[in-house]
């Protein structure tokens, strides 16, 4: 079982023997052991949302892919202010920035002792400047985790292609992971080989996905340089790409997959977008969208820069379906971020402010049609407080919840969590309310996973009922909430 967290199984195996001792009980809560998250992955999803800044040499040839002959010279952000980005992001409630500290062009914001394809050739600081630096010392200043994005295609290097490369690629994985302190996350796309510059060989070139970058050497050294560190791709193996860019995981979506069937840059994006029910890793999904259509700034764009209200679509269909979401902000030619990019984040985060500011079911009762071995420790109440290791367990694979109101309420949003430290376990559920004397639905799900955020046209009611009914093992919830947003859209 890949990245399991030997704290949580032996809390699972000493669960199983204290609860085994109840002869009547022909099953234990913790019987089927699945694929779990660890800790740094427990942490990372509670982030919900982070952040990307894509500013290299692209940002001054209104490009998105640059070719990598483009000359360091052009590069010159003169009002540069990496502590804006972080301003700006904090105040948009994202909790890590990531930084393209080389895109596909080559281009390093870093002054690499590898290349001379660098800020260390430009006139930014007349050649003394270090963006990395800069990146994360703002990120420190105003307690934001700070993330590493290294392309791992190289359109400028000679020796993309060849073995010699590698050898390139994870030095400056050396330099990036070993002098500039604690990196929380480092990002490996798939876009690999094409047209390119090449050293003046100006051709085109590609490599075998599968075994060209020998992921596996690299991951470990990754690891053995910061061992706290989360590493994002299309095969994790902490956190994996969602099969988009539009910021949308699937309806259905386990953070349990094999990795074994993921390659970089050549997985099924479908199966990427689902997660797997039988999956034997734990992998964090990863909803990557840009606020505007490109990921570079482009001027023409500044019309274009996604409205809060469409931000927060996307936060329902990323975090709301069990990932978590990644922004990406553009900063402009003078190395600021347009006030568009941060009008739209800022109004973004005040509008889930108010939406989720009163959980309206926080003094209900709560009663389940069973729960495990009627023990308190796992009482239906649970599901009422916001301690995620809290929870309330049910005595059998089926169960149903009532939730009764104070008084007839009206409400339109739901959150549903589950202690996902017990791994992912629910794979259909309903949840009804009782209006006018009649039971009337409300909502039909699959999976919850991490959150389940449910969006309503407002109902007014003062019981309702969660029917869980299919499920991977013994079911569980550690949250349930309701509330009333000003945006009554469904």
């Amino acid at each position: 079982m890949h990245k399991t967290n030997s704290f949580w199984h032996l809390i699972l195996l000493s669960s199983m023997v204290f609860l085994s001792c109840d002869r009547s009980t022909k099953t234990t809560l913790f019987d089927k052991l699945l694929p779990l998250p660890d800790s740094t992955q427990l942490e990372y999803q509670k982030m919900e949302t982070i952040g990307f800044i894509h500013f290299t040499i692209n940002t001054f040839t209104d490009k998105e892919w640059g070719y990598g002959d483009e000359n360091p010279e052009i590069f010159n952000p003169k009002k540069l202010d990496a502590a804006q980005w972080v301003r700006i992001a904090k105040a948009g409630g994202l909790k890590e920035l990531i930084l393209t500290a080389k895109h596909h062009d080559g281009f390093c914001l870093w002054p690499s002792a590898y290349t001379e394809h660098s800020i260390k050739n430009s006139p930014y600081k007349n050649g003394k400047g270090d963006l990395v630096q800069e990146f994360v010392d703002a990120c420190r200043k105003y307690d934001i985790k700070a993330g590493l994005y290294l392309s791992p295609w190289d359109c400028n290097h000679k020796d993309y292609g060849k073995p010699e490369y590698i050898s390139y690629y994870r030095n400056q994985l050396t330099e990036l992971l070993t002098n500039y302190g604690e990196i929380t996350e480092i990002w490996f796309d798939g876009a690999n080989g094409g047209d390119g510059f090449y050293g003046g060989a100006n051709e085109n070139r590609t490599i075998d996905r599968k075994t060209y970058y020998d992921w596996d050497s690299t991951f470990k050294l990754v690891k053995k340089l910061q061992p706290g560190i989360m590493i994002f791709s299309d095969a994790g193996p902490d956190v994996h790409w969602i099969g988009n860019e539009n910021g949308h995981a699937g309806e259905s979506f386990w953070s349990s997959i094999n990795r074994s069937e993921l390659t970089i840059g050549g997985s099924d994006q479908n199966y990427l977008n689902t997660g797997d029910p039988n999956g034997k890793d734990w992998v964090v999904g990863q909803c990557d969208v840009s606020i505007r259509p490109g990921w570079f700034y482009h001027k023409k764009e500044d019309s274009a820069v996604k409205s809060p209200q469409e931000l927060i679509d996307i936060y329902y269909k990323s975090v709301g379906r069990n990932a978590v979401l990644l922004i990406n902000l553009p900063p402009d030619q003078n190395g600021l971020i347009n006030p568009n990019d941060s009008a739209s984040l800022i109004a973004f985060k005040n509008i889930l402010d108010e939406s989720f500011s009163e959980n309206l079911a926080e003094n209900a009762v709560v009663k389940a049609s069973g729960f495990f071995n009627h023990d308190p420790f796992y009482k239906p109440e649970n599901i009422l407080d916001e301690n995620t290791s809290s929870f309330w367990a049910a005595a059998t694979d089926t169960a149903s919840i009532l939730i009764t109101l104070d008084s007839a309420t009206g409400f339109n949003r739901i959150i549903l969590q589950e202690p996902i430290h017990f791994g992912q376990r629910i794979s259909k559920f309903d949840i009804k309310a009782e209006v006018d004397g009649k039971w009337i639905s409300l909502y039909e799900g699959t999976t919850i996973g991490y959150k389940q955020l449910i969006r309503l046209p407002e109902c007014k009611t003062e019981k309702i009922q969660i029917r869980i009914s299919e499920t991977r093992a013994i079911p569980a919830i550690s949250f349930f909430g309701i509330y009333k947003s000003s945006r009554n859209e469904p």
